[in-house]
């Protein structure tokens, strides 16, 4: 035995590569007051959860080779639950993935039912109990996840096989308020519902004026407000939590501030609107009055470089994720502001 581990122990030692004298990618701006944005890290399979594998894995690494890891094929959504779970809708690999940094662990979501099966996840979003809410735009449905990883149910499933919405897209969850407001990007509406999948009201119509939309996409509760990413009216509309128009940032355009295919926004400590725009490949920063304060991102590869980027989220920490979309990765951001008030952004 003695010698057996011997003879593995030594092709393990000679397979680990050598350390380069090329330092880690860095990326940081200097803001205004002191403030920065930082490059932390970008990720995109389960290979970088699971960094704790013990001796004999890799013993065993080297005589089977390396497990099948899941990789993100194309991903496009992403939010985090109060665990620190990130959680990613990938419609290309027709599931999601969890994953969970702090316990070095990764769950693969997929359903595969009789009557609905997730063929296009688009938007994530999760509740106060951390239950997992995920729009399938094919399927027409919101397939409904316990924190753990299995199948509750699938709101707005109708008898004969079909969902009740045409192409559901943006989700959020008011746990408090027991609500559930979801964008069907087809019919250029925000639905509310109740918990469970009742319809309560609609929020706009098809049009350019204020309070109407013209493919609605993603959806952010923020504190007391509702974040409506107006793709083709080439806008980001907020609303309150009943619907009533507040204001509206964002005007078509080629120049800086203005928006070409914006695909999600979210909100930092500051009250700052960040907006992914996919075909320029940025994320743009605006205040509440509507003036352009910064935007970072770049055509590449590398840090804060992204290939047509789609989903973003927020965390309490300032933590800034966007899924870099063709770049088959989640880029982590660390946003350093005054934080002036707490954000009160219940799920």
């Amino acid at each position: 035995m003695l010698a057996g581990l011997a003879v593995l122990s030594a092709p393990l030692s000679a397979a680990r590569p050598a350390k380069s004298a090329t330092p880690p990618e860095m990326w940081e701006m200097s803001l205004d007051g002191g403030r920065t944005l930082t490059w932390e890290r970008s990720f995109h399979s389960e290979a970088e959860v699971k960094t704790n594998r013990g001796f004999w894995n890799k013993v065993w690494d080297v005589i089977a080779g390396e497990p099948d890891y899941r990789s993100m094929v194309r991903p496009y959504s992403v939010a985090e639950d109060s665990r620190g779970r990130v959680i990613v809708t990938d419609p290309g690999a027709a599931g999601v993935h969890i994953f969970d940094f702090e316990q070095h662990k990764y769950k693969f979501l997929q359903h595969l039912g009789k009557q609905f099966s997730m063929l296009s996840p688009q938007c994530v979003a999760v509740d106060a109990q951390d239950n997992i809410y995920v729009t399938d735009s094919d399927t027409g449905v919101i397939f409904v996840f316990e924190p753990g990883g299995k199948f509750v149910r699938a709101i707005g499933a109708l008898k004969g096989g079909e969902g009740y919405f045409k192409r559901p897209t943006g989700i959020a969850v008011d746990s408090a308020a027991q609500r559930i407001f979801v964008t069907d990007t087809l019919r250029d509406k925000v639905y509310v519902l109740d918990m469970q999948g009742t319809v309560l009201a609609t929020i706009g119509q098809r049009g350019e004026a204020e309070g109407e939309f013209n493919f609605p996409t993603e959806l952010r509760l923020e504190g007391d407000n509702l974040l409506v990413v107006d793709a083709m009216n080439f806008r980001v509309q907020v609303f309150d939590r009943a619907g009533k128009f507040e204001y509206a940032i964002g005007r078509i355009g080629d120049q800086p501030g203005a928006m070409f295919r914006p695909k999600a926004a979210g909100v930092d400590s500051e009250g700052d609107l960040y907006v992914v725009d996919a075909l320029w490949g940025v994320v743009q920063v605006f205040n509440r009055q509507g003036q352009l304060l910064y935007y970072f991102g770049a055509a590449g590869t590398h840090a804060g470089e992204f290939q047509l980027p789609t989903g973003l989220f927020i965390d309490r920490d300032d933590r800034v994720f966007v899924v870099d979309s063709f770049n088959r990765r989640v880029q982590v951001f660390r946003y350093a502001g005054l934080r002036t008030a707490a954000r009160g952004d219940q799920p």
